[in-house]
C-alpha cells in the first residue's frame, strides 16, 4: 500500500504540470484561430474566450491520456534512474508489481475520460456550433471591416460595405442583398449609420441616399425605389438551424443508429477510456531504462508512437464511416493490436526470467 501511494504520488506530480502546459499550449492555438476571426469581424470578441473553453473541454479526452501516459514514463524513469526500481526489485517488487498502482489510477482518469467523451462531448460541440452560428448569423456594423463580403443568416444576407468608420457605427457605399423563397432584394446607399433602439434595445441601420431593389422568384412585376432615407431593423437571429454534425449526437442516439458515420462517432467516443488504460500500462514497461540516462530518456520515443497510435486511430474510424472496414471490427483492432503489443512486451521478461532460471539448473 505504502509503495502504491508513493507511486501514484509520483505520476500525479508530472500529470499537474504537463496537463496545463498542454491545455495552455492548445488554448493558444485556438485562440490564434478565433482571434482572427473576431479581428476579420465574423465573430465577436465577446464569445470568443468561451468558445476557446468549449474547444478545451472538448480537448481533454484526449489530453487527458496523453497526459498520464507521458507521466507514467517521466515518473518512472526518474525511479530508473535514481535506482529506485532496482531497490525495489531487491526487495521483491517486480515490474508486473507496479502495474497495479498505474492500473488503478488509469481506471480513475479513464472514468473522467468516458464522462468527457460520452456525455460532455457532444454538448460542448452542440454549445460551440450553436453559439458560433448564432454570432455569424447576426449583423453588427462594429464587426465589419470595410471591403470584406459577409455572408449573415445561413448565407440570406450579403453585406458589403467600402469604408467602414467603427467609432461613428458608419459605414460609406453599403451594398446589402438579401433573398428569401419569394423575392430577392438588394439595398444600395451611400452612408449608413447604425443605432440601438431605446426601449427594445434592438440594433437599427438606418441608410442614407440609396436605392432599393426588388425582384421576384414568381415573375411578378419588380421595382426600383430611390429615397433619401430608409432604416432596417436588425432582428437578432434565435432559432439558428445547424448543419447536420456527428458530433453534436448523444451517446443514446448514436447506439441506436445505423449511419456507419454515427458508428464510427460511437465506437470512437468509447474507446478513449479504452485507450487511457492500455496507454497507462504500456508506459510501464516503455519506462525502463539504465540509471545513466536520465528520466526524460524514452520522452522522444513515447511521443511519437502516442502520435502514431492517435492517428491510426483517426484513420480507422475515417475507414468506417467510408465503409472501407466493417463495424466489426470497426476501429477496435487499433486497440487490439496495442493490447496484443502490451502482452508481448510484459511477457518478454517473464520469459526470460523463466529461462535463465532454467539454464541454472541444467
Amino acid at each position: 500500500m505504502i509503495i502504491d501511494r508513493y507511486i501514484h504520488r509520483e505520476i500525479i506530480k508530472p500529470t499537474v504540470t504537463i496537463c496545463s502546459v498542454l491545455v495552455f499550449v492548445f488554448g493558444c492555438y485556438m485562440s490564434a484561430r478565433y482571434l482572427a476571426d473576431a479581428v476579420s469581424g465574423q465573430l465577436p470578441g465577446s464569445i470568443v474566450f468561451i468558445l476557446i473553453l468549449l474547444r478545451i473541454t472538448v480537448a481533454l479526452e484526449v489530453l487527458l491520456p496523453m497526459t498520464l501516459y507521458l507521466s507514467v514514463i517521466i515518473a518512472l524513469g526518474r525511479l530508473y534512474k535514481d535506482s529506485e526500481m532496482t531497490a525495489l526489485s531487491a526487495c521483491g517488487v517486480s515490474g508486473l508489481r507496479v502495474l497495479r498502482p498505474v492500473f488503478f489510477l488509469s481506471v480513475v482518469i479513464a472514468v473522467l475520460v468516458a464522462g468527457l467523451s460520452l456525455y460532455i462531448r457532444p454538448w460542448a460541440y452542440h454549445q460551440f456550433f450553436l453559439m458560433r452560428e448564432k454570432a455569424r448569423s447576426n449583423f453588427d456594423l462594429t464587426r465589419v471591416k470595410g471591403g470584406n463580403f459577409y455572408a449573415v443568416d445561413n448565407g440570406n444576407r450579403v453585406i458589403f460595405a467600402d469604408h467602414v468608420d467603427l467609432q461613428q457605427n458608419r459605414a460609406k457605399r453599403v451594398f446589402i442583398q438579401t433573398e428569401d423563397e419569394d423575392t430577392l432584394q438588394i439595398i444600395f446607399a451611400r452612408h449608413a449609420r447604425q443605432l440601438d433602439e431605446k426601449i427594445s434595445g434592438k440594433k437599427i441601420l438606418v441608410f442614407t441616399d440609396g436605392y432599393l431593389y426588388e425582384f421576384s422568384h414568381s415573375g411578378q412585376q419588380s421595382r426600383i425605389v430611390q429615397f433619401d432615407q430608409s432604416a432596417m431593423p436588425l432582428e437578432p437571429v434565435e432559432n439558428v438551424k445547424l448543419k447536420s454534425r456527428v458530433k453534436v449526437i448523444s451517446t443514446a442516439e448514436l447506439a441506436r443508429s445505423n449511419s456507419l458515420e454515427e458508428i464510427a462517432e460511437l465506437q470512437w467516443r468509447l474507446s478513449m477510456p479504452v485507450s487511457t488504460i492500455l496507454l497507462a500500462l504500456l508506459a510501464v514497461p516503455l519506462s525502463r531504462s539504465s540509471p545513466r540516462r536520465g528520466k526524460y530518456a524514452k520522452v522522444v520515443t513515447a511521443v511519437l508512437f502516442f502520435a502514431l497510435y492517435y492517428n491510426l486511430g483517426a484513420i480507422a474510424k475515417k475507414w468506417v464511416e467510408k465503409a472501407v472496414v466493417n463495424p466489426v471490427p470497426g476501429l477496435w483492432w487499433v486497440h487490439i493490436l496495442l493490447a496484443g503489443l502490451l502482452l508481448i512486451i510484459l511477457w518478454q521478461p517473464a520469459m526470460l526470467t523463466r529461462w535463465r532460471r532454467r539454464l541454472k539448473f541444467t
